[in-house]
């Protein structure tokens, strides 16, 4: 019996194919699908943080952090807002979104929302 389960070609030699999180293996999210998991991250009372980083970079462990975390914010609009202010001022980069858990003290969600042009 041969398996269902799909191999993604992701390589390190090609910048193009890496993955980057579990939504990266779905199609890119929709305005309205980004905005609904902001919503899941305000109604979850996580704090929303933005960071971005260069595409070769984008394996590492660090990423530059986008202001500081929108501690309490709960504007979905302000959300949005800032993730296109970050793309605005660093086309080239990607754009993450990211929801601190402050009770468990982790990550309650972690989500590429804008993936910069890979250049050859």
């Amino acid at each position: 019996m041969t398996s269902a389960v799909q191999d993604y070609p992701s390589r390190l030699s090609d910048p193009a194919s890496r993955k980057l999180g579990t939504f990266s293996y779905l199609p890119p999210m929709t305005a309205e699908q980004i905005r609904k998991q902001i919503e899941y991250i305000v109604a979850k009372g996580w704090n929303p943080a933005i960071e971005h980083t260069e595409p070769k970079f984008a394996s590492s462990n660090y990423w530059y952090m986008w202001k500081l975390p929108m501690f309490g914010e709960t504007d979905v609009n302000a959300i949005l807002a800032e993730i296109e202010a970050c793309k605005a001022a660093n086309p080239g980069n990607h754009v993450r979104l990211i929801g601190y858990d402050n009770i468990r003290q982790s990550q309650g969600a972690n989500m590429l929302v804008h993936r910069a042009p890979i250049k050859a």
